[in-house]
């Protein structure tokens, strides 16, 4: 596929791959050398356009019209969790299925000349529209609505190839599925390749933790609090990560606007790390955000209390822009959350040492290319030549 290079016109000129890698930090610099896999991170899965509508008053009522005060269109899907990875400094491939529609060509050029994404193991397939999805952001929540055709036999295949022939990587981040093994995770954590595991929900009620058989290949598994006192269980979530390290050597749980608890057990270290207080516009993806985070800081080799607190840094930011993948923050915005923070007066000095790991990574001159691309409110100013 040779896609556009110029899609929307509504980036700016001066967001170039040369400007973007000028900015960036690198988290890995010290770890890199000869013999490395090429690769930080690879992903699979499904790309989806999301169409996000914010500043809704309320949830749309039936036989109503609602009018929402905010629009953005952005790739969604695993493009959340390839952006958010690439803008952290991650060397990060996908291999995905594309519409050969405006909005995969669109999801295509934003991920691999907005983003820096490795999509040569991508393909667009013929006469095969984009899955769609609307979300509807109000009240801190959202409600989505998706839509999309069977995809035909060779998306399927094309994801199990790319699955067994991944290229060799760091990392990988898995959605574990109850009741079913994914060979490819057994196969990467073979060659080295260190696994971090999501789940969705579990809709046949069984919250077996012997149904997620691929979990005792991976490294990490970062389920909410719902999710693991369900899996577990427990009454309490930090019991039910403590439970968990039993499958799985680190078990992190989300606690929602508590923050976050993580358990490692093969150091023994516990961490706990209240959420940051923000005024959320759109919380999609910010689960992926999380994610990436905390491989950023896993892969770095930081110590447990700073993973997850760059985990949550990186998802707070990023609910207060619109769309799920391009809402995902740079190091120059996390730059200039932690300068401001530091000049806010009457900051608990507690709270700010908290986050002093970032005084030795962020950009000293924030010379915006950062944010990158952002949300937009349509994707058709102009045709692809």
């Amino acid at each position: 596929m040779t896609p556009s290079h110029t899609i929307t016109g509504e980036e700016p000129e001066h967001l170039t791959q040369a400007a973007r890698r000028r900015a960036q930090v690198d988290p890995l610099a010290a770890l890199r050398g000869p013999g490395d896999p090429p690769w930080d991170v690879c992903l699979t899965g499904t790309v989806f356009l999301d169409i996000i509508f914010t500043g809704l008053d309320s949830a749309p009522v039936r036989g109503t019209e609602s009018w929402a005060r905010g629009m953005g269109s952005s790739p969604g899907g695993v493009a959340n969790m390839a952006t958010a990875l690439a803008r952290l400094g991650l060397r990060t491939s996908l291999a995905a299925a594309f519409g050969d529609d405006h909005y995969g060509e669109y999801c295509w050029d934003a991920l691999e000349q907005g983003e820096g994404i490795d999509l040569s193991a991508s393909r667009t397939v013929p006469g095969w529209h984009s899955p769609v999805t609307v979300s509807m952001a109000y009240e801190g929540e959202r409600t989505m609505v998706s839509h999309g055709h069977e995809p035909p036999p060779q998306v399927a295949f094309l994801q199990e190839r790319a699955r067994d022939r991944a290229p060799r990587a760091r990392a990988a981040v898995a959605s574990l599925t109850p009741g079913t093994r994914a060979p490819w995770i057994a196969a990467a954590a073979r060659e080295g390749t260190r696994i971090f595991a999501d789940v969705g929900w579990d809709d046949t009620g069984a919250w077996d933790l012997a149904g997620l058989a691929d979990l005792e290949h991976c490294e990490a598994f970062l389920p909410n609090a719902e999710e693991a006192k369900r899996y577990t269980g427990a009454d309490c979530p930090r019991i039910a990560a403590h439970a968990l390290t039993e499958y799985v050597p680190v078990a992190v749980v989300t606690l929602g606007p508590e923050g976050a608890y993580a358990v490692d057990r093969r150091t023994g270290e516990a961490a706990e790390v209240p959420a940051i207080a923000v005024e959320a516009l759109d919380p999609t993806g910010a689960g992926d955000v999380f994610v990436a985070g905390f491989v950023t800081g896993s892969l770095a080799g930081w110590p447990l209390a700073d993973r997850l607190a760059f985990a949550g840094l990186t998802a707070a930011l990023s609910v207060q822009e619109f769309g799920g993948s391009l809402s995902a923050p740079g190091w120059s915005e996390i730059g200039a959350w932690w300068r401001r923070v530091q000049a806010l007066p009457g900051q608990d000095p507690a709270a700010l040492q908290r986050y002093e790991f970032l005084e030795g990574l962020v950009p000293e001159e924030l010379d915006r290319p950062w944010p990158l691309r952002r949300a937009v409110p349509t994707i058709g100013f102009r045709r692809s030549s």
